[in-house]
Parts: structure tokens; sequence; C-alpha cells
């Protein structure tokens, strides 16, 4: 492959948008809408640069959240939904009213990972006592194990996926404490915990860095970490997959993306963007 084609990319942290030049010319190229989760943008925004130096279609990229992507596909206005939640009923139904039948792609695996500042102590929590934090049942440190700190929770917006699935994993019928601070993006959530002596988040395994710490999930006294083994075996407990949808007849610059991002070349990329693959072979 030539590596050395140039691309051009625009991105903004904020609207999340990227713009990949195509590395070669065609009659048959296309413009491919790709827009949704940001836990998944920078896997597809990785792919996309690839992809884009030995295919002519031009890719548009943004972020906004899951349910963002998922609303433009039902409006028509985008090629590819990302996701890093599964496609809920209600939007499946208004989706067929639209004529659309959503077509899912799986196309790596995640863990939702916890992270707090460098400063801080605690090594692992149990998935109690992370419930009991985000419902505002624990508020200090020291019930935890950790300093006399007031905890500062920070998660994802309503519109992420992120913050649906954890819902769903952790919070379970209870609410989110009142005075939780929401993030629209995914980097931002790191951004605050990185900045907070006090703060706990809860970010997709990718956008780990030595800015912040990861902790553990104690299962059975037992710290376990969002490694590539333990999401795909389903050890670590808030492991997910990572979807892209389509509609029923998708264009053929959508398919050919798709095809190259579940080929042996782009699953290669999912691991390097530290994300686990669906297909290592």
């Amino acid at each position: 492959m030539n590596k050395s084609l140039p691309k051009i990319i625009i991105f903004s942290l904020l609207i999340a948008a990227v713009v990949l030049g195509a590395g070669c010319l065609s009659t048959d190229s296309e413009t491919v809408d790709i827009s949704g989760s940001t836990t998944v943008l920078p896997l597809v925004q990785t792919l996309s640069e690839d992809y884009m130096t030995d295919h002519a279609d031009l890719i548009v990229l943004k972020g906004g959240g899951s349910g963002t992507g998922i609303a433009e596909l039902i409006d028509k206005t985008n090629d590819i939904a990302m996701s890093s939640r599964k496609i809920n009923d209600k939007e499946v139904a208004g989706a067929n009213a639209n004529g659309i039948e959503p077509v899912e792609t799986v196309i790596a695996w995640d863990g939702i990972t916890i992270i707090v500042n460098p400063g801080n102590p605690v090594n692992s929590l149990t998935l109690d006592q992370l419930q009991k934090i985000y419902t505002g049942e624990i508020t200090n440190w020291n019930q935890v194990g950790g300093n006399d700190m007031k905890i500062a929770v920070i998660a994802r917006d309503s519109a992420s996926g992120t913050q649906e699935f954890f819902k769903e994993a952790v919070i379970g019928n209870n609410s989110f404490r009142t005075d939780m601070i929401t993030q629209s993006a995914t980097g931002a959530v790191t951004q605050e915990v990185a900045q907070n002596a006090n703060a706990i988040g809860f970010i997709g395994a990718a956008y780990q860095d030595s800015r912040v710490k990861t902790l553990g999930i104690d299962v059975n006294g037992t710290a376990v970490y969002p490694t590539e083994s333990n999401i795909l075996t389903g050890t670590y407990p808030l492991s997910r997959p990572l979807y892209l949808y389509t509609t029923q007849t998708p264009s053929e610059g959508a398919t050919r993306f798709i095809d190259y991002v579940m080929s042996p070349e782009g699953q290669l990329i999912v691991a390097e963007v530290g994300y686990a693959p669906v297909n290592k072979n």
C-alpha cells in the first residue's frame, strides 16, 4: 500500500468532523457521509485515513453521539451511522416508518473504561460501588478506600450510546445523581478527569491515555481491566460491541468502506487504535 499519498484531514474536537481527501481518482468515486458515536469516531477516523490511500471515495465524518448518527440514518442524511450501543426498538420503528430497514455490522469490541485522576489511590471498584457513586449513595472517596474528598462525577450526555450502555449495565432502574456533570464528547470526559483530582468518568477503551488512571472492576476480589483478551472473552464486565449501521440498500461507497473495515487490514487497525477486533484472520 502506498502510504505516501497525500490526505486532507480536518478535525474539530467539538464538532468531530473529518473530511479525508482521496488518494486516487476514478469515475466511480462517491462521497460517504458517516456520523454518530464519538467512541467509534477515532477508530473510523483512522480507518478512513488508511482507506483513502487506495480508494477514490471521499469520507465525510462527524461525531455528535450514537443517537444523532442513527437519527440521521433514519432521516436519510447520512450513509453510515456509528453507534456504541444497539439500535433500539423506537428507532427501528421510526426507520421502518420512513422505509428503512437498518442493517447492523459489529466492527469491534470495546470495554467501557472507568477512569480517575492519576493522583487517586483507588485502584478498583465493584459494580455495586460504581452504581452507588453514580446514583449519589456514595459521595466521598473515603467510602471506597480513597482520600477524604467529595467525588466529582462525570458522564457522557443523554445522546451518547456510552451513557445508555452504562446506565443499562450499571445503573439499572435507578437514576443518575442530580449533580452529575455531563460532557458531549468522550474526549471531554477524559480532559475533565485529567484536570480534576476528585473526578471519576467512563470512556471507551481507545480513549485511555497517561493523563488519567484506569480502574479495574472488582470481580470476586480480583481487579479485572479492559484488556483485549478480557473484552473478547467477556471477562471484563463492561464489554460491548461497536456498530456501523446502514440502510438495507447502502450506497456502493458505503459498502466498499464497510468491507474494508471488516477486512484483515481494517481489523488490524481496530487493534492498533485500542479496541478489540472482531476478525483477527
